[in-house]
Order: structure tokens, then C-alpha cells, then sequence
């Protein structure tokens, strides 16, 4: 049952709702360098392994620019010689995908054969068919949502847009967390430079509010239909508009508290769910998130470098101001993502089985793995059903890694369908009908694509 319900579905375009691949890597289209480049160095998923395995970053290329041949060859020795740590991981599942179905490679790495890989792969990274435009559509990509910087001039999203030779959508998202944090370093440049970008002036909270709106909008009208928010909660609580403007004005003088930072945070947090009742932009929202747990690796590597860890985090009292007062506004809607899969069952599943607005958001990030998306289908269907979710996202910056990741969702999702079927709880056409939603209706409906 299972396999017949993959077959329907193994095929279908890939959606891809979050994700942070480099949409000038698409644009100009030039071959991959090598196969550390491509496979290890951007994938803090296999970078962070090898870490904990007393690979040192540095000779993983992380945070650097394009290796000598001689350290990327060094890089892919580090990884065959300790393939064995990706046991059990989703990592070795991704990898395996990957190097099989892309390059024909059906041996597992080795130090014994590490040298072999490389040469064979590098030797097919250099012919046409492997370039990312023909990578992009052998993967069957009907949509990618990159991840962007207010800021950003889009001008990649542009060019692609435009070019009569590129057929598939590649949108933009907005991502304005830096400018929402007065209490981190380098907020106070942030918001000037959101200023200039925009032509408002941010010397003045109303200016701040419409450079966002601006830049919002630049976003929509670049195609992006998502804004995408990471704090350290979920808490939206709105503050009166004197006291708004008064904590702003404090914080370009750097003389705000702790608390006066965190309570801004929040009210823009709950205006960031305003302005997308009127610019239509999908709100997903991901917190608790501990960013930078090591500090030496943040200072010399910087940030996404595979040191994020999880905290516990709180929704449902977090999110009712917020939810009261736009929860059942026509066209709002709200994707709640989660690290803490505690709260799949007790708060999202419940937020998002009576509020219209609210969708459960995908397993992402630690939570991409065989058993917790299993997990995550027990403690979400019965109180919200599938309707009610996003369908997957791969929240992927390794580029080759996103048909293994959707594809393991397919799996996954026809046997819990195949579950029910078995148990009567389902009919077939029933159980067929979903798989398809959950590939393709879901994640359109969610993000409004």
C-alpha cells in the first residue's frame, strides 16, 4: 500500500517553500567547482558531524571563499574517512540519495576510495548536464523560495524573471530579523541602511515603519509571497505607539535596557502580522532557536555554521495577543514552525485545528528525520487533521540535497497513509488523495503559491 501511494507521488514537482540556496548560483549558471565545494562545505548538516568527530571547520572550508584543489580534496578525505558517524542520521539517508540517483556512486565512502569519488565526481561536474540550471530542472523544481535580507535589490530574483531561456519561479523571502533587534550589535547601521535602501528616514520610528512597509512591498512585488521571522520566542505583544516610538528613539542612542529591547522586539513582531494583513505576505515563524552556542566558532567562523541548538519554546500564550487580534482576519496567514516537537500535539496542532489562519508547520532542521516526521504525523493528524499543514520544506542550503529531502517526506508520508489504510481508518482513494495534497496543494496553499 505504501509503495503504491509513493508511486503517485514520486514524481511530482518539487515546492519549495523555505530554503536558502543562492539564487545567483541559478543566474549565472557556472559549473560547480568541485565536490566539496558542492556536497560538504555548505552543509552545516554534515560540517557540525564532523566537528563533533574532531574535524576541525577550518579544514572543512567553512566560511571561505573557493578552495585550492589540494584542500578540497582534503575536505572530502575528512568526510569518506569518517562516513561511519552519519549512521542513523538523515544525513547518511540525504547523502546516500544523492550520490547514487546525481552520480551514479553506489559505494559508500571510504578513506580507501575517497580519491576515486572525488576524481569521478569532479570529472561529471565539469560536463553541461551538471550545471545548476540542468540540475535545477532534472530535480523537477517547480518552485524555490530563497531566504533574503531586507535590503537585498533582488536583482538576481530579477534577472531570472526575466530571462526567456529560465522557465520555473524562483521568489524571494523576506527576512527581517536584524532590523527587529535593538539589543544586537550592529541594529542601529541595520536600521540607517534600511533607511537608504528604502528612501525613509529611520531617524524616526513612523520612518522605520514605512522603510519596512517599503521594502515589503519591494519584496511582493519581486514575487515574494512569504515573511519569514526567528526570535528567541514567539511572543507578540503590542506596546502603545508613544511607547514604541520612545524605546526606538533610545535605541539609536544605545541607551535601551534589556527588557525595553525585548519588549520592542516583540510589539514588531506583532507588527510584522499586521502588515501582512495588508500586504498578504505568509508569516512563518520558527523561535527558540539558542543562535551561536559556541562563541569562539561564531567569532571566527560566524554565523550558520552549524552550532544553533534548540530550547524549549511556548505558543499558545505567546501568540494570543497576536492571534486575538488577527487570527480570523480574511487573508492572514500564519505557519508555525518548531524545534521543540513537545509542542506539536499540546499547542500547534490545537492553534491550528481552530484558528483558519494558522497552519502546523513541517519538521525542519533537527526535526527533518525519519522518526520525528513520523512522530510529528501521530502528534498533529488527530487534532488538526493533514489539511491543516504545510507540506514539507527542505530549509536546505546544500542545493543538491533538496529532491533526497522531499523524497523522504513522500516516503514517509505514503507509510503513515498506508498505516491508516490498513487500519481502516482511511480508504484507499482517500489516503491517495492526501498524498498529492501533501506534496503539492499544501505547500501552495500555505505559502500562497
Amino acid at each position: 500500500m505504501a509503495r503504491r501511494l509513493y508511486d503517485t507521488v514520486r514524481e511530482l514537482p518539487i515546492i519549495s517553500p523555505h530554503g536558502h540556496v543562492d539564487p545567483r548560483m541559478l543566474l549565472d549558471d557556472e559549473p560547480f567547482r568541485d565536490p566539496a565545494s558542492l556536497l560538504v562545505t555548505p552543509d552545516h548538516y554534515v560540517t557540525r558531524m564532523l566537528h563533533a568527530s574532531g574535524v576541525p571547520l577550518a579544514e572543512l572550508g567553512v566560511s571561505r571563499g573557493p578552495l585550492p584543489e589540494s584542500e578540497s580534496r582534503a575536505a572530502w578525505r575528512h568526510l569518506c574517512g569518517n562516513w561511519a558517524v552519519f549512521r542513523g542520521t538523515p544525513v547518511r539517508y540525504w547523502f546516500d540519495a544523492e550520490l547514487s540517483e546525481i552520480f551514479g556512486v553506489h559505494e559508500h565512502p571510504s578513506a580507501d576510495n575517497a580519491e576515486r569519488l572525488y576524481d569521478r565526481i569532479a570529472e561529471q561536474l565539469a560536463h553541461e548536464k551538471f550545471r545548476p540550471r540542468a540540475l535545477f530542472q532534472r530535480f523537477g523544481i517547480e518552485v524555490l523560495a530563497t531566504t533574503d535580507d531586507p535590503c537585498d535589490d533582488l536583482s538576481a530574483h530579477r534577472a531570472l524573471a526575466n530571462d526567456p531561456t529560465w522557465g520555473a519561479r524562483v521568489i524571494p523571502t523576506f527576512r527581517p530579523d536584524r532590523y527587529l533587534e535593538p539589543a544586537h550589535t550592529g541594529w542601529r547601521d541595520a536600521v540607517l541602511q534600511l533607511g537608504e535602501t528604502s528612501g525613509a528616514d529611520t531617524g524616526s520610528y513612523k520612518g522605520y515603519l514605512r522603510a519596512l512597509q517599503a521594502r515589503r512591498q519591494y519584496f511582493v512585488e519581486h514575487g515574494a509571497t512569504s515573511a519569514d521571522h526567528s526570535h528567541p520566542d514567539v511572543r507578540a505583544e503590542p506596546l502603545p505607539a508613544a511607547e514604541a516610538a520612545r524605546i526606538y528613539t533610545a535605541a539609536l542612542a544605545g541607551t535601551t535596557t534589556d527588557a525595553e529591547a525585548t519588549a520592542f522586539r516583540r510589539h514588531m513582531l506583532f507588527e510584522m502580522a499586521r502588515m501582512s494583513t495588508e500586504d498578504g505576505l505568509v508569516m512563518t515563524v520558527h523561535p527558540a532557536v539558542h543562535r551561536n552556542h559556541h562563541t569562539p566558532t561564531y567569532e571566527q567562523f560566524g554565523a550558520d555554521t552549524g552550532h544553533d541548538i534548540p530550547v524549549r519554546a511556548e505558543f499558545t500564550r505567546a501568540l494570543q495577543p497576536l492571534l486575538a487580534a488577527f487570527g480570523t482576519y480574511p487573508g492572514f496567514q500564519l505557519v508555525l514552525f518548531t524545534l521543540d516537537e513537545t509542542v506539536f500535539s499540546r499547542e500547534i496542532a490545537p492553534l491550528a485545528g481552530f484558528y483558519p489562519s494558522v497552519y502546523a508547520g513541517a519538521p525542519w532542521w533537527f526535526l527533518d528525520a525519519p522518526d520525528a516526521i513520523r512522530r510529528y504525523r501521530k502528534a498533529v493528524t488527530e487534532t488538526a487533521g493533514f489539511s491543516r499543514t504545510s507540506g514539507f520544506i527542505d530549509d536546505t542550503r546544500a542545493f543538491c540535497s533538496i529532491p533526497a529531502r522531499h523524497d523522504m517526506s513522500r516516503r514517509l508520508d505514503s507509510g503513515v497513509l498506508a498505516e491508516l489504510v490498513a487500519e481502516h481508518r482511511l480508504d484507499e482513494d482517500e489516503a491517495l488523495e492526501t498524498a498529492v495534497e501533501l506534496v503539492t496543494g499544501n505547500p501552495r496553499k500555505a505559502f500562497k503559491l
